[in-house]
C-alpha cells in the first residue's frame, strides 16, 4: 500500500507511481469525490481535463480595456525601446 505524507501547509506529494497511473504530470489537476463503499467512505481521484486554449487571444480581455488599440508602427519601436531601458541594456 503506498501512502502520502501530508505537510503543514496541506501539501502532499504523490509517488511517481501513482501520478503514472492516473496519467498526470506537474501543474495537471485532480478531481477528488467522496463515494461510499460498503460503509467505508472512500476517495476518487481522477484527472480533470484542461480545455486547450491557444495562446492566440489569451491576452484580448487586457486589449478590451485600453484607451486605444496597440500599433506595431505606432507603438512598437517604444515599447522596445522601454523594455530595452528597464532591462538596463
Amino acid at each position: 500500500m503506498t501512502t502520502i505524507k501530508l505537510t503543514a501547509k496541506r501539501q502532499a506529494t504523490f509517488p511517481e507511481e501513482v501520478c503514472a497511473a492516473l496519467g498526470v504530470k506537474h501543474g495537471d489537476r485532480i478531481e477528488l469525490e467522496a463515494r461510499t463503499l460498503g460503509k467505508e467512505r472512500v476517495w476518487v481521484l481522477k484527472p480533470v481535463a484542461d480545455k486547450a486554449r491557444s495562446w492566440f487571444g489569451v491576452l484580448s480581455k487586457y486589449a478590451r480595456k485600453s484607451s486605444r488599440p496597440w500599433s506595431r508602427e505606432r507603438d512598437g519601436d517604444a515599447t522596445g525601446r522601454a523594455w530595452a531601458e528597464e532591462s538596463g541594456k
